[in-house]
């Protein structure tokens, strides 16, 4: 006899079609497969780095590639003191030490990461970051998109203005206040 929730499972999954659970996984024939853009070490999807002063940054996964799910960038020759302590009204952000030592705030904590440990950063939770090693490099992604990307091409167009909280609001961010590793 078989134990009550197997039998319950195998008397559930046989008034369910097999085809039913294939077209769960299908996509729709409108749809159309993904575009590939391959993205070489060092590369920018759009052909140009960008920077905000704190990092050369190289878009990796744009919003449209995605469908507004995920953006993807690559920070690399990280400045100590970092951007400023920011919070995202709707995106997640993760953090993945690709080289060098990083260390974060995530709400009230403070913590290094080396190459290879990665930490994420809840929408409503305020971080930032700050390079405390010679070269270090992140990848970093942003669920859903929103309007980051703009946020990173706006803000090389006008470094000076891209990290003020009159900018950053404007991105569905919010600007808690200067660095905290910033040395005085």
């Amino acid at each position: 006899m078989l134990p009550p929730r197997r039998s319950f499972l195998q008397s559930a999954a046989s008034l369910v079609p097999a085809t039913a659970f294939n077209n769960l996984f299908a996509q729709p024939a409108s749809v159309p497969a993904p575009a590939l853009h391959p993205v070489g070490a060092g590369r920018d999807r759009l052909g140009q780095l960008h920077s905000m002063g704190v990092s050369s940054l190289a878009f990796k996964v744009l919003t449209a590639d995605t469908g507004g799910n995920l953006f993807v960038i690559e920070h690399s020759h990280l400045v100590p003191g970092g951007p400023p302590l920011h919070l995202h009204l709707a995106q997640d952000e993760w953090f993945y030490v690709m080289e060098g030592k990083v260390a974060f705030q995530v709400d009230d904590k403070r913590f290094e990461l080396a190459a290879g440990e990665s930490v994420l950063g809840p929408r409503r939770v305020p971080h930032t970051f700050s390079s405390v090693a010679p070269q270090s490099r992140l990848l970093i992604a942003f669920t859903p998109a929103g309007k980051m990307e703009q946020f990173f091409l706006d803000g090389a167009a006008n470094p000076a203005l891209a990290l003020t909280p009159e900018f950053m609001n404007r991105y569905e961010m919010q600007w808690i206040g200067p660095s905290p590793f910033v040395k005085s």
